[in-house]
């Protein structure tokens, strides 16, 4: 049997195949047959596109969460950085394990 080489399908088949799926006139395998892909695949090109439709028409739901201030995690990056890298110093300068392991 010949070894079946991997295809890849551009946004817009995987589109048009999952919207006639979810339109649900035929059946996953007659539509596996139709365009040559296996029905899993279809199946999973329609779920997210189930999943994101309401974003298409606004609806879809802001990200919920704190505000994350940038300033304040930029700096608490930054002292850490500094006392890493004077830990860093110290421990070589002790003879301890070499800085780099």
């Amino acid at each position: 049997m010949a070894k079946r080489i991997r295809r890849t399908h551009s946004a817009v088949f995987k589109a048009h195949v999952a919207l006639a799926a979810m339109s649900g006139d035929k059946t996953l395998a007659a539509l596996a047959q139709r365009f040559d892909v296996h029905p899993t695949q279809i199946t999973e090109w329609k779920r997210p596109l189930s999943e994101r439709a309401a974003d298409i028409f606004g609806g879809g739901t802001a990200p919920t969460g704190p505000p994350v201030d940038l300033k304040a995690l930029h700096a608490k990056i930054g002292q850490l950085t500094l006392e890493h890298d004077c830990l860093e110093g110290a421990r070589t300068k002790v003879g301890w394990l070499s800085a780099t392991r």
